[in-house]
């Protein structure tokens, strides 16, 4: 009875969301990173929420019964042998090196370094749906706001790498040095004290390109200031590298920051180059025919070249685009912002009998969104990652994920420094 009720718990797709999904309450993710965790001396950050969990589980099920400590553990070390081996991504058995995922979004900074032998002790998300689709792929419901000391309190000592795909804010540092305190209230902020209290011997920033010119430059040059002088690491220029040049047909420039404690006598550092340049948009297309709800409208259709004549007798160039089977696609965005920007041509639709709701009737051209599991692709996530949620949240999470092919490859550089490559 126990295991059935724990599966409950497991659920995916919609009772997950109900079930599980508690922003205020850490005992579902501290459950399952317990249960990851067990082997490798991090499960004690986690084991008494963990045991409080079962205990509630147990008391439901059995409400006449007394469910003492005794019966809880023995119960949380049966769920540990009988561990859900189903989900697609898993750890290294033998993991070389521990790191955390901050901003997680939907695992993709972690699907590069699990590829690299690297174990997760810890990942926080704040978002409901991402929680959904990272539980699917990974066994494992992230920790939520990582700005509340309670989640920050979960954070294990000892791991290597610390991974952060942190949002971009405005720092207020008029007539100031731009140090550590300069960031409070940004999520910046609590980035750095992470890592000023966990100093972890690397860490590995991700953010969008404009951060590089953000407010003239300012909140960069804080973000350096506090990396290098504050906290002491050894930090080399930024870089912006694109993922077209790291095997996904998709035009998209980030900026990478990476850093190492100074006590490593780490002092210099070569971002990756190009690995392949080749890949084209063909490369991630269906094979098969896909349904008629990606197909624009004839009322769609004849708007959006409405709305491009009007910006071009502008001189401007906003407007749809249809990417060409050899070409690269526009960077996808958050919020499925840029699907415009991403059309692409197919002819083989054979039913044309709407299944939404439309206005006017299916094109006849062949015009239609790529699909959720196209852009999965764009990012460099594999066909087995499960897509759990609605087209229109799964647009919004892999436009706001990384590019996992670039994030692995400059992994890789960092883990050779570490000497655990």
């Amino acid at each position: 009875m126990i295991k059935e009720k724990i599966d409950i718990e497991k659920i995916d797709g919609q009772l997950f969301e109900i079930k599980i999904v508690e922003p205020e309450n850490s005992k579902p993710a501290s459950f399952t990173h317990y249960l990851h965790n067990h082997t490798n001396g991090v499960s004690q950050f986690y084991k008494n929420d963990a045991l409080e969990f079962v205990r509630e589980i147990l008391k439901k099920e059995y409400p006449t019964s007394e469910v003492t400590n005794k019966v809880a553990e023995e119960a949380l070390q049966y769920l540990i042998f009988d561990l859900d081996k189903s989900t697609p991504f898993t750890a290294p058995e033998k993991p070389k090196f521990k790191f955390i995922d901050l901003f997680a979004g939907i695992g993709g900074f972690r699907l590069a370094f699990q590829n690299l032998d690297g174990k997760c002790v810890f990942t926080s998300e704040w978002d409901k749906y991402s929680k959904q689709t990272y539980k699917a792929n990974f066994g494992e419901i992230p920790f939520g706001d990582i700005t509340k000391e309670e989640t920050k309190s979960y954070i294990p000592d000892n791991f290597e790498v610390l991974c952060a795909g942190f949002p971009c804010q405005a720092f207020s540092i008029a007539g100031r040095r731009g140090g550590f305190e300069d960031t409070r209230g940004t999520l910046f902020f609590d980035v750095a004290e992470i890592i000023k209290k966990k100093q972890p011997k690397a860490i590995f920033l991700e953010n969008v390109k404009g951060l590089r010119n953000h407010d003239k430059g300012k909140t960069l040059a804080t973000i350096l200031n506090v990396l290098r002088e504050d906290l002491n690491y050894y930090v080399p220029e930024p870089q912006i590298l694109n993922a077209k040049e790291f095997g996904v047909p998709q035009n998209r420039e980030r900026i990478f920051i990476v850093g190492f404690r100074k006590d490593l006598g780490i002092s210099d550092f070569q971002y990756p180059e190009p690995t392949k340049t080749d890949a084209v948009l063909d490369d991630v297309l269906e094979k098969e025919e896909v349904s008629v709800k990606y197909y624009l409208s004839t009322t769609y259709v004849q708007t959006l070249k409405n709305h491009r004549a009007r910006h071009e007798s502008k001189g401007n160039g906003f407007g749809y685009q249809i990417i060409a089977n050899d070409g690269i696609a526009n960077a996808v965005v958050c919020g499925g912002m840029g699907r415009e920007r991403n059309l692409v041509l197919d002819d083989r639709l054979t039913n044309f009998v709407p299944v939404t709701h439309i206005t006017g009737e299916v094109n006849r051209e062949g015009i239609r969104k790529m699909t959720p599991r196209e852009w999965a692709r764009l990012q460099g996530f594999p066909d087995d990652f499960k897509i759990v949620v609605s087209d229109a949240q799964a647009y919004k999470q892999f436009g706001n994920s990384v590019a996992v092919p670039a994030i692995q490859a400059t992994a890789e550089k960092i883990l050779k420094k570490l000497n655990y490559a």
